[in-house]
Parts: structure tokens; C-alpha cells; sequence
């Protein structure tokens, strides 16, 4: 495939098998644990299940890499396979990591509590304040972690300054790029060594599997596949024929739901029940230039607090709803709403969520790809129904 090719077409073509199978359009699913042995003089080359590659992985690998102008890319069983097993692909005992200090709180309790007693030790940056990293940097330091979007207060990190940072020290520079995907941005177009995905959202799309990636250097990405295969976080081919099939309405889903959280935002944003909305398409937003200067859109993740700073209340508004649907992750095509204080983040001590700015009653709001006049209507007789019950 030419390399002029955009996103769209290698999202529908990148790393599908010639000649088809049977001339069948649709790749089948290869349910089969083990395949006829062909001479494979290498473990990690066996055709064997537990290993991701069978032929709906290795189309998925293909593509996935394709999609964001990548050397080599493995899929594994969720996103946290994903991010646990590269880090430990990466890290070993005595070494040290430098961390976004906000993340998705899935990463942040691997990394404060299971990382420590491997030995191996972790520092909290502020991702936008590159003057600050150097008083943070050891000896020990062997890799630098931040998310494209941070989970769930929207900032953007200086993202080229991260790639200068850990090229000058020589250390690996690895992003989370779900809440952004491969439409947005593709981190290795700056020189990101690693990016990482939970394809459960946004690149499936649908809320009905779970799966995750690896997307980077072929050699980094080779040592990633060596431990996963022994970790066994495999991907069951059924899982990553729905990735295959999602994945080919990526671009479209994607360009809706930028479309619909930037109006949605900008709308909250002036709603007088209203009092902090957390979006990089607005240009209050703090991030709003980096996101401008290396994204294609915004995204279509947003959070905001209401002006009644009251969980109850909160949840009081999200019954009187009618359109998202109260429930953690992201990235679907439904429209799905919830306190990260009680999903995303429940594993974080109610001190670290506060130190990092996570309110009890932050909303987060992942945009579907219903109609956005709809949305909006939803909210608005939502609001009025919260303000009715404050009265």
C-alpha cells in the first residue's frame, strides 16, 4: 500500500490478507489454539493462540501500525494488559519512571502500588511544565509516560517537548493515545517511541469487547510481544474480529463525536448551572494551543462540575438524562456519563483525586454519535429539572 494513502483507506485496507480467504470480503475468524507447525525456528513464532498471531492478529498488527505511521504493533487482552505489560517490558527492578500525574486510575494504582514492590520507582510530573522535569530526572530514569488527553481533566502535555525530553536523555518516551485515537493524532509522526491504547473505546467503538495495544518502534514493540506471550494477555479471535470490523468506521465516528463535544461544550459553557467545563476545543481551556498545534480534532471526551458542588445532586441530574447512559468507559457509539470519583477513579485515594483537581462530583462525559441537537436538548431539560429540585 502507498504510504500517501490517509487514514480512511488504511483503516479499511492496511494489512488485509492477499489473495482473500476463499475470496471473502470480511476477514473469517481463525478459531483454532494451535496451526500446523511451519518450520519456525523461533518460540515466539509458533503459531499458536496464546502468542497473537493468528491471522485476525496479525491483520490487526498491520493495521494498527499503518494507522498511526508506526514500525510494528500487538494487541492484547485489554488496555491495562496493555499498559501493565509494556511497562514491565520497559522497567525493571531499580529502575525509575517519570508519570503525568493525571492518569486513568487504572494506570495510576499499577504504577503507586504494584510497581513499588517490584522495585521499581516512579516520580509525578507536570506534563505542561517542561522546566520542572530535569529536578525530577535520576539516574535510574529509564522512561517517561503521559496520556495524549489526560483521563478525566482534558489537559494536553507539551507533547514534542516530552519527545525532545526523553531523546536528549535517552529514555522512552510513551503515551496513552486512546482519549485521542489515531484520527486526532498519531504520536509517532513526532517521534513517540511507544503509544497505547484501550481499543475497548474509541477504536471499536461499540461497548462490546475489551482489547488493548501496543503501536511503536518495531524493537520496542518485539520486546512488549516477548513478555505479553508470557503473561498469556492473548486476545481471543472472536474479540479481534470485532476490533477488525469497528475499526473500519473509526474515522467517521470519530469526526462525529469532535463535532458534537465541541458543541456540546461550548453550550455547557455558557449554561449558568455551569461552573467548570474541561475541554482543549475551547480556548479557555489551558491545553487549548497544544491541542491546536498537534491534533486533528479535540476529541469527544469533555467533564465539568456543576455550579451545586453536591454528588447527590449530581447524580440527581444524571436520572433526569433521558439520552447518555450512566456507566464507566468511553468511546462507543451510545453516549455514556459518570463521576470518575465513583468508576474510572474509585481506586485512587480521595486525597490523590483531590490533589490532582478529580472533584466528587467532576462529570465525564464521553459523546456518542447521536444527533448533537439531541444531546443538547437533553441536557438542557436535565439542567432544568436539577435546578427545579434545588429550589
Amino acid at each position: 500500500m502507498s504510504q500517501s494513502d490517509s487514514v480512511e483507506t488504511k483503516l479499511i485496507h492496511a494489512g488485509e490478507l492477499r489473495p482473500r480467504i476463499y475470496g471473502a470480503v470480511n476477514l473469517p475468524i481463525f478459531q483454532s489454539a494451535t496451526f500446523e507447525y511451519g518450520g519456525e525456528a523461533d518460540y515466539n513464532d509458533i503459531r499458536y493462540i496464546r502468542l497473537n498471531n493468528t491471522p485476525n492478529h496479525n491483520v490487526l498488527h498491520a493495521k494498527l501500525a499503518a494507522i498511526e505511521s508506526a514500525e510494528a504493533a500487538i494487541v492484547s487482552a485489554s488496555g491495562m494488559a496493555a499498559i501493565s505489560t509494556a511497562l514491565l517490558s520497559i522497567l525493571s527492578q531499580g529502575d525509575h519512571i517519570l508519570m503525568q500525574d493525571c492518569l486513568y486510575g487504572g494506570t495510576h494504582d499499577f504504577v503507586t502500588k504494584d510497581l513499588p514492590a517490584l522495585g521499581i520507582e516512579y516520580d509525578f510530573i507536570d506534563a505542561s511544565r517542561p522546566s520542572t522535569w530535569d529536578a525530577k530526572l535520576r539516574p535510574t530514569t529509564k522512561a517517561i509516560y503521559v496520556e495524549s488527553i489526560a483521563n478525566p481533566l482534558m489537559d494536553v502535555p507539551d507533547l514534542a517537548a516530552i519527545v525532545d525530553f526523553a531523546r536528549a536523555h535517552k529514555i522512552v518516551s510513551m503515551i496513552d493515545n486512546t482519549f485521542a485515537s489515531p484520527i486526532n493524532f498519531r504520536p509517532a509522526e513526532i517521534g513517540f517511541d511507544l503509544s497505547l491504547h484501550s481499543c475497548t473505546k474509541y477504536l471499536n467503538g461499540h461497548s462490546d469487547i475489551v482489547a488493548g495495544a501496543c503501536i511503536g518502534k518495531a524493537e520496542i514493540v518485539k520486546g512488549v510481544t516477548h513478555k505479553l506471550n508470557h503473561f498469556g494477555g492473548t486476545l481471543d479471535p472472536h474479540a479481534a474480529f470485532l476490533l477488525h470490523r469497528g475499526m473500519k468506521t473509526l474515522a467517521l465516528r470519530v469526526r462525529q463525536q469532535n463535532e458534537s463535544a465541541l458543541a456540546i461544550a461550548q453550550y455547557l459553557e455558557k449554561h449558568p448551572a455551569i461552573s467548570t467545563v474541561n475541554y482543549p476545543g475551547l480556548e479557555k481551556h489551558s491545553s487549548h494551543v497544544h491541542a491546536k498545534t498537534w491534533f486533528d480534532g479535540f476529541g469527544g471526551m469533555l467533564s465539568f462540575e456543576l455550579k451545586v458542588d453536591s454528588p447527590s445532586l449530581t447524580d440527581q441530574f444524571f436520572g433526569a438524562l433521558q439520552l447518555p447512559i450512566c456507566a464507566p468507559s468511553l468511546g462507543g457509539v451510545e453516549s455514556l456519563i459518570t463521576r470518575p470519583a465513583t468508576t474510572s477513579h474509585l481506586g485512587m485515594s480521595s486525597e490523590d483525586r483531590e490533589r490532582i483537581g478529580i472533584k466528587d462530583s467532576l462529570v465525564r462525559f464521553s459523546t456518542g454519535i447521536e444527533a448533537t441537537k439531541d444531546l443538547i436538548a437533553d441536557f438542557d431539560q436535565a439542567l432544568k429539572v436539577l435546578a427545579t429540585a434545588v429550589r
